[in-house]
């Protein structure tokens, strides 16, 4: 079978060349043989020397996206098991593979392809023109897998309906792959209960980056007065609760959310502790502050306030604005944890926010930890997008 061949632009793809996935429409200088769009292609660079295989998109600016640096490798069944059986072997390693992010996109050497755990229910999401083509053989050799290890799952639903799929030239696509089931999925995380809807919840219905972020506040909440900013579905509050708060306050502008957190709060028996309100972040804030409000520990776990290098500033102002107003709400000795979920706010900047609303305040921030995401969302050094999520626990300390 005759391939067609990618030669890269004299100088061109550093990214490649330092281990990334991703070759760039205008990193190429010549395709030459017949394909079509999703097909495998050889990758050569400039001078002929061999680079890998991997999928091209025309309609995409990410040209090619890489599966192998070896030239002979063959793009097949066997190789697609190899790849699924690593990377659920690094999961059964390194995190409670209960509820989990099996394949991680490029981080897990499969670009553009997203397969998440929650119990006995797998959620699909394909990004890329290339892997979307395998979906069904995908599903059909991780379900093989997840059996040696004695686990049966009993549904797959896609979640491809993602902004980034219209780059691709792809239609947003969701629904059952194989026979339909209750999308209201029960999983147990951190000793947590929650009820994950996959059929409509953000993402692919639940956010397990934080992990053992969340797990990370536990300790600090004992008989606590705690405020969870963009709560979502509950988790960081009802971690929270669980390890023994006096009392929980999460707030999220959504209502389908925070009737979501309630119904968690709920089923964990935490309703008389933890409390949900449906308001804006932003305007609550200085709200309470004018009412002499003070907590013991503050969460702010907004959402990606850019998804864009041209919206870079505004997000700054965003972050440094929600970050003054939480500081401003923690008791002297007390807590503030915060995260930016947004891979353009990187680590360097984000610090620097921190410091300046820190500093416009008047607050003196003691650092507890610096933590990422959840290990089964593994960042890959050489592919930047693959790191994303930072968090910081600070002690406030304005009286020392």
């Amino acid at each position: 079978m005759s391939f067609a061949v990618v030669t890269l632009k004299k100088g061109e793809g550093r990214m490649l060349k330092s281990g990334g996935a991703w070759i760039f429409d205008n990193e190429i200088d010549s395709v030459l043989g017949e394909f079509d769009d999703g097909d495998i292609v050889l990758v050569h660079d400039f001078d002929g020397y061999p680079m890998g295989r991997g999928f091209i998109n025309r309609h995409s600016k990410i040209r090619v996206r890489m599966l192998t640096r070896n030239i002979d490798q063959e793009i097949d069944e066997e190789f697609f098991c190899m790849r699924l059986k690593d990377a659920w072997e690094y999961r059964k390693k390194t995190v409670d593979t209960s509820s989990c992010r099996i394949v991680f996109g490029e981080a897990d050497f499969l670009p553009g392809m997203v397969i998440d755990k929650f119990s006995d229910v797998l959620v699909f999401q394909a990004l890329a023109l290339g892997i979307d083509r395998y979906k069904e053989l995908l599903i059909e050799l991780l379900r093989e897998i997840l059996l040696e290890d004695g686990i049966r799952i009993r549904g797959v639903y896609e979640r491809s309906d993602a902004k980034e799929r219209e780059k691709e030239g792809l239609k947003k696509v969701k629904g059952f792959l194989g026979e339909e089931f209750d999308t209201n999925v029960e999983i147990v995380e951190n000793g947590v209960r929650y009820i994950v809807d996959v059929k409509d919840g953000q993402k692919t219905g639940f956010f397990l980056d934080q992990k053992y972020n969340r797990l990370a506040i536990q300790k600090l909440c004992k008989n606590a007065k705690v405020l969870d900013c963009f709560t979502h579905t509950g988790s960081f509050a009802l971690n929270a609760g669980i390890a023994g708060a006096e009392s929980v306050l999460g707030v999220d502008a959504s209502d389908l959310a925070v009737n979501q957190a309630r119904e968690n709060a709920d089923l964990n028996g935490l309703s008389d502790r933890v409390k949900f309100i449906s308001r804006d972040v932003f305007e609550l804030l200085p709200e309470l502050e004018k009412q002499g409000e003070k907590y013991d520990v503050v969460i702010l776990d907004p959402p990606a306030f850019t998804k864009s290098r041209s919206s870079i500033k505004n997000a700054v102002k965003g972050y440094r604005e929600i970050n003054l107003r939480g500081m401003k709400l923690v008791k002297d000795g007390g807590f503030l944890a915060t995260c930016s979920c947004s891979h353009f706010m990187d680590y360097e900047l984000f610090t620097k926010t921190i410091a300046q609303a820190a500093k416009s305040v008047h607050c003196r921030l003691r650092q507890v930890e610096f933590r990422t995401q959840a290990p089964d969302h593994p960042i890959l050094w050489a592919a930047d997008e693959s790191y994303y999520l930072k968090f910081y626990i600070f002690q406030v300390c304005d009286e020392k």
